[in-house]
């Protein structure tokens, strides 16, 4: 029987919800090796864990999102020009405008719907419901994980390759890239399992000289622009040989997805909004009460903004330098620019020891991208999976999740060879794939705002990204590839978690609806009724059950006749209970209302009451779609479902109460 406490009655007669006072253990994650004792005593990262954070300035936490966004332009250069050659300028303002035009407003609005720092999965889980929304978030989480697993396993194949090259490491590290890059992937997963803090200083840490040394090379390259005019003199030569400048526009245009790299940070720049203080608007401001921070969403916008006008100088000015200053053969793939072009550029015109501390630099930056991005994923995956009873319990520990995420890096540096260039494609899709989902997100909870014009513009934006993607995705299929078996591989695993997590009570917490219901509920409890599930509550259903268990099973009441509704809602695996009791002659009814699924709540109002027995009908249906309408919609053969959901209860919870008696009726 589990334990129970007693409940003041309430001071007013008023219809009002009371919270049940009965307590059902929940089974609790127990190993016994040394090796599972580890890994428990991980972070709980999941979403229950809501811990209060300190808040910062925005100006602070702006280089959490720098050491994402700023740290392509360890790569991000090198990659226009092998994708564009001397285009690579025109295309690079297209990609400037994109992001100011596009990328920026859409997040903009998402930061007003999302100051929790949910990003715009959560925003489309809102405004898409039960199994749509659910299937949507799904997809998008398979493709986020795209994003940030290639972010961990590129920043470390990046960070290899300044490395590698570098002429004062080459001679001991060699041209092991991909040993060094899984020395990396090591490290990061180590920092992680001991547990990662102080994020904001080391960021700052990073960002601030990192950007310092990247305008030191921008201004060194451009004066030796400035000395040499015949080489913009060559570049204009090499524009006009491609024809006029319409065709050099569309050839920036078809070229522009290849550099959509340059675009990434905005998700991350809404995932920091619960670090962000809202300065004196928000002061006071209670998230249980309270409706939207301004303050914070307004300075989340601020550092939205300032983010976006940096990496867009610093792009345009690397871009244009690089082009001019780099030669075919130098970008080219194997050349030694390849992945490393403002590097390279550090190197010759500033001298090894000023390239090696730029080289020290970017491994840095890279380094705390990648642990940038395994944030993230602690952060992402056990917001949804868990709750939505799509991952195993372990889901909301932190070193699990790193050692599973480890893995996952390993194989993927081991398949693309440590090779950045072929990295960008997949990096690229995923994040398209969010920016379009923000787009779609913001469109259409603009419109349910009634706010046209700017819907009109988001859904435009909406068609950019869409175009965007797929012309990346026709170009190198490999991110679409690797990003669909993510998906798969996530929805195959969220639907046997499922399966396998049905089994539990599903059940939150329980409510009676009115003070009578309260007043009732003592009367229930320790063997006093016996518990019979109805499908319709009207006198004449009860009246024919009542007769039929009394003449098969010589049975006399007290009954307690529970008849279960389900939430509208069938996708959610958890939720709470409302509970109306009244009596009918020596029974009881019970309307149960919220429900998840039918089967797991009469097991828990079981529980709750320990009832003298319990009689359930079978259908006698197929029992595949059966199990197919349960993990669905949460119906389905009841009688078997039951029992089993209390025997595994029972076998965690041994006791020598003597157990209520089960009868499985066939109708």
């Amino acid at each position: 029987m589990p334990e129970t406490e007693p409940a003041a009655e309430p001071k007013s007669p008023k219809t009002t919800r009371i919270p049940f006072r009965t307590k059902i253990p929940q089974p609790k994650l127990e190993y016994q090796s040394a090796f599972g004792q580890w890994l428990m005593r991980g972070e709980s990262v999941g979403e229950g864990g809501g811990h209060e954070v300190t808040t910062q300035p925005w100006w602070k936490v702006i280089w959490l999102t720098g050491v994402d966004y700023f740290s392509t332009l360890g790569y991000q250069p090198g990659i226009a020009l092998l994708a564009a050659g001397a285009v690579a300028p025109i295309a690079t303002v297209i990609l400037i405008l994109v992001t100011l035009l596009g990328a920026l407003p859409v997040y903009a609005q998402v930061a007003g719907r999302s100051f929790a720092g949910q990003g715009s999965i959560a925003l489309l889980e809102n405004l898409l419901k039960e199994w749509y929304g659910k299937l949507l978030v799904l997809v998008l989480l398979g493709f986020a994980a795209t994003d940030f697993v290639i972010t961990m396993t590129l920043s470390a194949a990046d960070a290899a390759k300044h490395a590698v090259e570098n002429p004062f490491l080459h001679g001991t590290l060699g041209d092991h890239q991909m040993l060094i890059t899984l020395v990396i992937l090591t490290v990061l997963a180590i920092v992680f399992l001991k547990g990662f803090s102080e994020a904001i200083g080391l960021a700052s840490a990073a960002a601030l000289p990192y950007l310092a040394l990247n305008v030191i090379v921008l201004a060194r390259c451009a004066w030796e622009i400035s000395r040499r005019p015949v080489l913009i003199g060559n570049w204009q030569a090499a524009i006009h040989a491609k024809g006029d400048i319409s065709l050099v526009i569309i050839g920036a245009l078809l070229v522009f997805p290849k550099l959509a790299l340059g675009l990434s940070g905005f998700e991350t720049g809404v995932s920091v909004m619960p670090l962000i203080d809202g300065g004196e608007t928000d002061k006071g401001y209670d998230p249980r009460k309270d409706g939207v921070p301004k303050g914070r969403v307004r300075n989340t916008r601020k550092l939205l903004t300032t983010a976006a006008i940096i990496m867009s100088t610093m792009l345009l000015c690397s871009s244009y330098i690089t082009t001019l200053l780099i030669t075919p053969y130098d970008y080219s793939t194997g050349g030694k620019a390849e992945g490393r072009a403002l590097a390279f550029l550090a190197h010759r015109y500033l001298g090894d020891i000023f390239g090696t501390i730029y080289d020290l630099s970017t491994i840095f930056i890279l380094g705390l991208a990648g642990a940038s991005a395994m944030a993230g994923l602690l952060h992402l995956i056990p917001r949804y999976l868990p709750r939505f009873g799509m991952a195993p319990r372990w889901a909301t520990l932190s070193r699990p999740l790193v050692l599973t995420f480890f893995v996952i890096d390993v194989i993927v540096t081991l398949v693309f060879r440590a090779d950045v260039e072929l990295q960008s494609g997949a990096y690229a899709t995923g994040v398209l794939v969010l920016i379009l989902s923000a787009a779609f997100a913001a469109t259409l909870a603009l419109w349910r705002e009634r706010r046209y014009p700017l819907s009109l513009y988001s859904g435009l934006l909406t068609l950019v990204f869409l175009y965007t993607l797929g012309d990346n995705c026709l170009e190198r299929p490999d991110g679409l590839i690797i990003g669909s078996i993510f998906t798969i591989l996530l929805i195959l695993v969220s639907g046997l978690s499922r399966s396998i997590r049905s089994f539990e009570f599903r059940i939150t917490e329980g409510y009676f609806a009115d003070v009578e219901s309260w007043r009732i509920g003592p009367e229930l409890k320790g063997k006093k009724v016996h518990l019979v599930p109805v499908r319709g509550s009207s006198p004449e259903t009860l009246e024919r059950k009542r007769a039929e268990i009394r003449r098969h099973y010589n049975a006399r009441g007290p009954f307690l006749f529970l008849h279960v509704h389900l939430t509208d809602n069938r996708s959610e695996f958890q939720s709470t209970l409302d509970t109306t009791l009244r009596k009918n002659g020596d029974d009881y009814i019970a309307e149960i209302h919220g429900a998840p699924a039918i089967a797991n709540t009469i097991a828990y109002i079981s529980e709750c009451i320990d009832p003298i027995s319990i009689f359930i009908g079978l259908t006698r249906k197929d029992l595949m779609g059966q199990a197919f309408r349960y993990l669905l919609f949460g119906e389905g053969e009841t009688g078997l479902m039951v029992y089993t959901i209390l025997q595994r209860y029972w076998d965690w919870t041994p006791e020598d109460d003597v157990r209520p008696l089960i009868f499985l009726m066939s109708n």
